[in-house]
């Protein structure tokens, strides 16, 4: 057993003494130093053959089990006199500095909490959640310091919700590799500012798309740091803006009607939203019926089914001219929405038209953000940001373990 737990963690300088059972079934490996075998100084991990007389107190490191039966290393660190450090504790091979499992039940935590709460890992290892925490987030930025990097050309930029009260998380992606590459607090310009300063000026040249929504504070940021770079906005948001667009000229038509027609009306929401090759049958005649009626919320249909042909054009010049006709009867709808919705269109015209030339969206991110909210979801939420990050970076950004 000795020359078991000897051979597995690889020791050079240290041997295992013995190996005690506890009455609970426990197993704890008492470890010694070999005499006459450097030790390794502990903060620049150099070769050292001077050892102080004073040791430190007995520490214990958990290890993976030995079948059912719980594995603690025990061990007293020497100090050793490093020439660059002075005196330090040494260097212990089996374990990282500041943690109390060994490296190889580390390598198993850190792996299957990628696909498991911090809870049920714990649970699992019989550890206590805030170990699970320590050695999760130590293999984040392990990972983040050793990570292959490679050129970014398309990015895609997205804010995810932390918590309630308007609290963000800013997700910088790479599209080509359907990547995390940054994760940032809250979802102002100072945020991206930071993306961009970490990023640095040769870095951000290879930058030739940027797929983002129509945040100011983004833009803003973008026009700073990579004005060489195509800004495409994503159809997805501009959808959602169609929508919520047709959703409040059917609840202003609601408030209108009265009668029969109130009734004939009512539970029609989705009718309106759902894209016509998507209804079923009899959804597609309760549908032609309403169409008939003389209400806003016709005039307000047909614009959103004019502007979903927008995203079938691949000349720019043709999908121009439908744009501009389409500006002209929204503006001239007499619809507040669309109205609103026009000017927002015209003022982001060229992020819109640069759809036809390069199709990029934020699909992949937008998918990426579900598995964020299932990580915060399964975890029943996190505390503090930078919980909610390490685990972001730990499940989504394919960093290499220690």
């Amino acid at each position: 057993m000795e020359r078991f737990i000897r051979k597995s963690l690889g020791l050079k300088a240290h041997t295992v003494v013995k190996v005690e059972e506890l009455p609970d079934g426990g197993l704890v490996a008492h470890v010694d130093r070999l005499p006459h075998r450097q030790l390794r100084c502990g903060v620049c991990g150099q070769a050292t053959g001077a050892v102080a007389a004073a040791r430190r107190a007995a520490r214990r490191w958990r290890d993976l089990s030995c079948r059912d039966h719980p594995l603690w290393l025990a061990y007293a660190p020497h100090r050793v006199r490093c020439a660059t450090c002075g005196l330090r504790v040494e260097r212990i091979p089996w374990a990282e500095p500041w943690q109390r499992v060994t490296v190889a039940l580390g390598r198993a935590v850190a792996t299957l909490a990628r696909a498991l709460p911090w809870a049920a890992v714990a649970a699992h290892f019989r550890l206590n959640w805030k170990t699970v925490a320590a050695v999760v987030e130590g293999a984040v930025l392990w990972g983040l310091a050793h990570r292959r990097w490679r050129p970014l050309h398309v990015l895609g930029i997205d804010e995810v919700s932390r918590r309630k009260g308007q609290q963000y998380l800013t997700l910088v992606y790479d599209l080509e590799r359907r990547r995390v590459v940054w994760v940032g607090k809250d979802r102002d310009e100072a945020t991206l500012n930071g993306f961009f300063a970490w990023l640095g000026p040769r870095r951000q040249r290879a930058i030739r798309v940027v797929c983002c929504d129509m945040w100011a504070a983004y833009l803003a940021a973008l026009r700073q740091h990579v004005a060489q770079a195509t800004v495409v906005f994503d159809r997805f948001h501009l959808s959602q803006h169609l929508s919520r667009a047709v959703d409040d000229v059917r609840r202003q038509t609601w408030r209108q009607l009265a009668g029969p027609a109130r009734g004939e009306f009512k539970a029609t929401r989705f009718l309106w939203l759902k894209n016509p090759e998507n209804l079923t049958r009899a959804e597609h005649t309760r549908l032609s019926a309403l169409l008939k009626l003389n209400a806003p919320i016709v005039k307000a249909y047909l614009l959103k089914e004019d502007l979903r042909r927008f995203w079938t054009y691949r000349s720019t010049a043709w999908a121009a001219g439908h744009l501009k006709q389409w500006l002209w009867r929204a503006s001239h709808s007499r619809l507040a929405p669309f109205k609103k919705l026009a000017g927002m269109v015209r003022n982001h015209q060229d992020g819109i038209l640069a759809w036809t030339r390069i199709r990029v969206t934020n699909g992949a991110l937008e998918g990426m953000n579900n598995k964020v909210k299932v990580i915060s979801h399964r975890a029943f939420g996190f505390r503090t940001p930078w919980t909610y990050m390490a685990n972001i970076y730990h499940c989504c950004a394919e960093l290499p373990l220690p």
